[in-house]
């Protein structure tokens, strides 16, 4: 992509593109290259204007967002951004399993001056979007809806990478494990694949802390819970952790493990100052190498950032298995090559091997 990133706005609101054109070009390093109505004229502004981003509105006349993000993903493949109402979950991530590979909400759904209050999460989104490996978006669609287990799908397929500092867990372990998993911009389908592909006869518990605003966290959670036999919910303070279940942190908090009445339960820790990135990842990761030591996994799959490296790191030294999500698959390529590189990751995989290997390390 050249420097400066060019954008096309679609939505069929006149205040709404007014107001995404003045949030982007505040910053010099965006230009609006053009708005389109709907679909149909976005479509054909695309072929005109060679945009590097999209935002995207999902509701419109004639042509919606999902129809246009069918024919684009075929046709033209360009990084889209939604940007929807909070009460519309459900099609955002509809949106997302056709090739979006990010999302906003709307604060409201009227046309208001309240929408520019999403100012820095549009910024920061747009030019993220120059990050992102399209071929892997395009993977990911094709992947989302198979329904093969992942012994089957990726028998021909080489087993694992094993980096410098890659060492095995030692011992047999007994009891109750954890896996901590932690992503950002195309996780979603990476943590569907992960979950739907994890042994339910395993003793552990699986906690997750996906990069996303209140009020999607639940849709999420109720996603997911429909590709696996593990039950899978939005995590609730104070809530046990136990063998089978899936917690997702709730937008807005981070996921903390803390002992009550000799029971290891879940603490969700409200966004602070210096937190960067909610929820946290190296929030989540800490507590669960403090908490469970060597019988604790933990996962960085693909984002933009850092978030999870301090905490992998955590749980290498209290002796866990760790775990990142190679380039060869992640949509951005930030937060497992910040993993990697501090030398405290055992296994360098493709997404669809990591529930594979996170199999083999619980039988262990």
């Amino acid at each position: 992509m050249s420097e400066t990133v060019k954008v096309l706005i679609i939505d069929d609101s006149a205040f709404n593109r007014r107001s995404l054109k003045a949030m982007l070009e505040s910053d010099r390093r965006i230009r609006v290259v053009g708005t389109a109505t709907d679909g149909e004229d976005g479509l054909k502004k695309i072929n005109e204007l060679f945009p590097d981003v999209v935002t995207l509105d999902l509701e419109m006349p004639r042509m919606d967002g999902f129809t246009f993000l069918r024919i684009l993903m075929r046709t033209k493949p360009t990084p889209t951004i939604v940007i929807s109402s909070k009460a519309d979950s459900e099609s955002v991530f509809k949106a997302m399993e056709l090739g979006a590979v990010d999302f906003i909400p709307k604060p409201v759904n009227r046309a208001s001056m309240e929408l520019y209050s999403i100012k820095d999460d549009v910024l920061k989104k747009v030019l993220n979007a120059r990050a992102i490996n399209l071929k892997n978006v395009q993977r990911r669609i094709t992947d989302i809806n198979i329904k093969l287990s992942l012994g089957i799908d990726t028998a021909s397929k080489p087993i694992v990478k094993v980096t410098a500092a890659g060492t095995e867990p030692e011992g047999v372990f007994t009891g109750f494990k954890l896996i901590a998993i932690g992503s950002s911009t195309g996780g979603p389908s990476a943590l569907q694949r992960i979950i739907s592909g994890l042994d339910k006869s395993m003793k552990v518990c699986v906690i997750i802390s996906q990069h996303m605003p209140p009020g999607f966290t639940a849709t999420f959670a109720q996603r997911l819970n429909k590709y696996t036999s593990f039950a899978v919910k939005e995590a609730e303070d104070g809530e046990p952790l136990r063998q089978g279940a899936v917690f997702v942190s709730p937008g807005g908090y981070s996921i903390s493990i803390h002992v009550r009445d000799n029971r290891r339960v879940i603490t969700l820790v409200p966004r602070r100052e210096q937190d960067r990135f909610i929820p946290s990842v190296n929030e989540m990761f800490a507590s669960a190498a403090q908490e469970f030591g060597r019988m604790c996994a933990g996962v960085v799959l693909t984002g933009m950032g850092d978030d999870g490296r301090k905490g992998i790191e955590l749980i290498k030294d209290a002796g866990g298995y760790t775990i990142a999500e190679s380039e060869e698959t992640a949509v951005i390529f930030g937060m497992p090559k910040e993993a990697i590189a501090t030398g405290k990751v055992d296994r360098v995989l493709p997404y669809y091997l990591i529930a594979m290997e996170l199999n083999r390390w619980a039988r262990g």
